[in-house]
């Protein structure tokens, strides 16, 4: 049976197996996965290990990311633009292929959600690799604007001018923020720690829409924010987290599963509904 696995450091929390189990049992595809949770420096031996034992593919997290994107030996586009791999895939003449599904994964989740993206104005908050995963596939949906503003002015500066070939992308400090955006995409981690990226409450208004890419089993605390302020439409990443994996499973297995069921029994799993 032909395996696949996630590595990370910390990894058991990962929904990863639950969602991809689920992907095969609906497209009739007999595979396995787990999870694998080396040490920090012992990543790349237990990657060449899990393809020198049979291991058909794999999805990478936090914090191998970047460092799965020098193991590789050959680059998809989109993971070239990310500067990271989340995913990785043994092809048939038996090179190992880094893809990056994570932006494609916000792109589908928030055309699921209605949310228009040609000709709107977006405001990416963060700078890190989040973000940059994200760059390529929003601006590849022709905003009007792509606005990216970061604690570290510097670093939005520099990656907006990484991209800037690919679309109308500005960097601007938090306090010359001006408005109306349609939509707010929080890249950064503040909600892990329960903390907001300082934002003015101005920006925000009804028709808005509000995107965090982290969840929880409760709302995040940009999301609860921007409620508090008056936004109508808030998401959070577990759609993301789904969509990003059918986009691997994809990758992979050749075969697109439908993510909307999936995503109710994910909800489900975590006690969201």
């Amino acid at each position: 049976m032909d395996r696949y696995l996630v590595f990370g450091h910390p990894v058991r929390h990962s929904k990863s197996p639950f969602i991809h189990t689920l992907f095969a049992r609906q497209t009739q595809q007999e595979l396995e996965y787990g999870l694998a949770e080396p040490a920090v420096d012992e990543f790349a031996q237990a990657l060449r290990t899990f393809f020198d034992q049979g291991g058909k593919g794999c999805n990478v997290t936090v914090p191998f990311k970047e460092q799965a994107f020098t193991l590789v030996d050959r680059l998809s586009l989109r993971a070239k633009r990310a500067g990271a791999v989340n995913t990785i895939k043994l092809t048939d003449d038996g090179v190992l292929l880094g893809d990056n599904t994570d932006g494609a994964g916000l792109v589908a989740d928030l055309k699921s959600h209605g949310v228009t993206l040609a000709d709107s104005r977006i405001l990416l908050l963060g700078a890190g690799g989040a973000a940059r995963g994200a760059l390529a596939p929003l601006l590849a949906e022709l905003p009007s604007e792509l606005v990216i503003a970061n604690r570290t002015h510097t670093k939005a500066q520099q990656l907006a001018a990484e991209f800037h070939d690919l679309g109308p992308v500005t960097a601007q400090a938090y306090e010359q923020l001006a408005g109306p955006f349609d939509l707010v995409i929080n890249s950064t981690s503040a909600s892990l720690q329960g903390e907001l990226p300082p934002l003015a409450p101005a920006l925000i208004h009804t028709d808005i829409a509000i995107y965090d890419m982290m969840y929880g089993a409760s709302d995040t605390a940009f999301i609860c924010w921007a409620k508090q302020h008056g936004a109508r439409q808030t998401m959070d990443g577990l759609g993301m987290l789904v969509e990003q994996a059918a986009e691997a499973f994809t990758v992979w297995r050749g075969i697109r599963p439908g993510t909307k069921q999936v995503l109710r029994e994910l909800k489900r799993n975590l006690g969201v509904i």
